[in-house]
């Protein structure tokens, strides 16, 4: 269940709770009974691991179709280096 952050309007407390997502959200301080508001920040996602780049999906697909693909992966993989330094002269 997700957790939501919330601060008071009145007295400036601030305080999270965990809630389902049908539940409604919370109108009322646990401090001072003041109206409340949900806080909006970054969310923490990471993407770790292989798949996450378009190059990481043409890898693991050239082992499984066999070696004749991965020759032609491997001049892409040196035309971009080339190109590379091209471009930044």
């Amino acid at each position: 269940m997700p957790t939501y952050s919330y601060a008071c309007k009145q007295c400036g407390h601030r305080f999270d709770a965990v809630q389902s997502f049908a539940d409604a959200a919370l109108t009322e301080c646990p401090e001072c009974g003041g109206e409340v508001r949900k806080q909006y920040g970054s969310i923490g996602v990471t993407f770790n691991g292989s798949g996450f780049y378009r190059t990481d999906s043409r890898g693991s697909s050239t082992g499984a179709t066999g070696g004749g693909s991965s020759t032609s992966s491997t001049s892409s993989k040196s035309e971009s280096t080339s190109s590379a330094p091209s471009s930044t002269s």
